[in-house]
């Protein structure tokens, strides 16, 4: 196994929401009025003026039930996950694998830029419908930011490339490639085994900042996975059989974090 030298030049481009599993976004005030939505895929069409009072209400009914408001609502393939950030909420219809801590760094870029906005022009957003131009261009900016970022599409290409050839090795049952934001570029699980994967090991993103560089958990089927990050933009997942030596594993590991730097550099 190995990894041929390509020379090529480096494209640097965005990588677009149109590329992940979000499909919609809504935000909304404390009444449930919808002033903004937003179909990122042709998957779902949402009337923005009816699931908002909708998810409004749920939040008002489970505050009421048990003293909470919910966060998540799965529905099969798909899920709402709704962020309270002051005056606006916000809602997204999304695949239940995205990762939701990235979901909520997006929001809080949108949110932090818009309550700046609202300041300046002394919008009250929960007594007022907003009928501002330049308030959906800054909406629409700031998505555009928050829920891209910046890669090398040929680098990239190479680095899944690669991580398919992992399947050779009789010792891997699998080899997950995710962004340093938890969005999954490569797995070779199908999507209903995926989520419940992901599910098990979700702290994968929540050692961010590098405060821990290798992460190792067992399953209770006696399989057990060594992850690490890679550079601040990716990290691997690596799933062994349990016949499989600690040492091997984590020689495995290396090999392939080397492999990946190698490319980054390249």
């Amino acid at each position: 196994m190995g990894i041929q030298d390509r020379i090529s030049l480096p494209s640097m481009i965005k990588r677009s929401y149109d590329n992940t599993n979000i499909h919609n976004l809504f935000i909304f005030n404390r009444s449930g009025i919808c002033f903004f939505g937003k179909n990122f895929t042709d998957y779902f069409q949402v009337e923005k003026n009816l699931v908002s009072p909708f998810i409004t209400a749920l939040m008002s009914f489970s505050k009421e039930m048990i003293g909470k408001k919910f966060k998540t609502i799965e529905m099969g393939d798909v899920k709402f996950v709704i962020f309270e950030k002051g005056a606006l909420n916000y809602n997204i219809l999304c695949d239940t694998i995205e990762n939701e801590i990235f979901l909520e760094e997006a929001v809080n870029k949108i949110n932090k830029r818009l309550t700046i906005y609202m300041r300046k022009k002394k919008i009250n957003i929960n007594k007022q419908i907003v009928y501002d131009g330049v308030f959906n261009e800054i909406i629409e900016e700031t998505i555009e930011d928050a829920f891209s970022n910046e890669f090398n599409l040929k680098t990239e290409e190479q680095i899944i490339e690669y991580m398919k050839e992992l399947i050779l090795i009789d010792e891997i049952d699998g080899a997950i490639l995710l962004t340093d934001r938890g969005k999954v570029l490569y797995a070779p699980y199908n999507k209903a085994y995926l989520k419940n994967f992901l599910k098990e090991v979700e702290f994968r993103v929540k050692i961010y900042n590098n405060s821990i560089l290798k992460l190792f958990y067992t399953f209770k089927d006696n399989r057990f996975i060594f992850s690490e990050y890679v550079q601040n933009k990716y990290f691997i997942i690596l799933v062994f059989n349990s016949h499989v030596r600690f040492g091997v594993a984590e020689h495995y590991l290396t090999r392939i974090v080397d492999s990946v730097k190698n490319l980054l550099s390249s």
